[in-house]
């Protein structure tokens, strides 16, 4: 199994770039894990505590759970990945069955954040936008699928998600294997991506050929 991690800031396009690397291999090969569906459980605060959850910091992410799920994985068990509602800020109980594949992806602000989690990908990926950029973006997704106001949003990036993205997840582009721009030229970026996953899995093919 070649495990790929892409982190990058909220809005960078991390979601586009997986939606490529997936349609320029196909989807037979290919797992996805967002880190989006292992926030940790709010249930046991009250509806309004848990909207004034700072959702950018590392501790909201249930990593244990996160690195148990990915290490199953690459040992061949299927898990059930928790699914979360932002609109309730919390785990809706329902869960995706989700099978190994020789090519997992692992898609999240955050996950460089974890030790554990960068010792098991093979390939770490960053995806970089400019603030305004991603700014745009998180103000158009937000209101659009989780409900937020403009006020909202601009507020929760001042106080929250900007001095969370400074201080967390641009340090982590340290870590990254390959760097992307969030633009036309990452289409390269793609093709390169395309051939290391391509010659990781030749080769292990031919290991497993060899070892038959």
């Amino acid at each position: 199994m070649f495990i790929i991690g892409i982190a990058g800031g909220t809005g960078s396009g991390k979601t586009t770039v997986v939606n490529k690397i997936v349609k320029a291999l196909g989807t037979d090969d290919i797992g996805i894990i967002p880190q989006d569906n292992y926030y940790v459980s709010l249930d046991h605060l009250p509806l309004e505590e848990r909207a004034k959850f700072n959702f950018d910091h590392p501790r909201a992410i249930d990593f244990d759970l996160l690195y148990e799920h990915l290490t199953r994985l690459k040992n061949g068990q299927a898990v059930q990945q928790p699914v979360y509602s932002f609109i309730k800020y919390t785990r809706t109980g329902d869960s995706i069955l989700t099978h190994p594949k020789r090519v997992m992806i692992v898609e999240g602000i955050l996950i460089f954040t974890d030790p554990r989690l960068r010792d098991l990908f093979d390939l770490k990926i960053f995806v970089h936008a400019d603030a305004d950029e991603r700014l745009i973006r998180r103000i158009r997704r937000d209101i659009a699928e989780r409900g937020r106001s403009v006020d909202e949003v601009l507020t929760r990036y001042q106080t929250t998600l900007k001095p969370m993205h400074e201080q967390f997840i641009e340090p982590t582009k340290s870590y990254a294997d390959i760097i992307i721009p969030n633009d036309r030229r990452n289409e390269t970026a793609i093709e390169v991506i395309k051939s290391v996953i391509n010659h990781n899995l030749r080769n292990e093919t031919y290991e497993q050929t060899g070892r038959n």
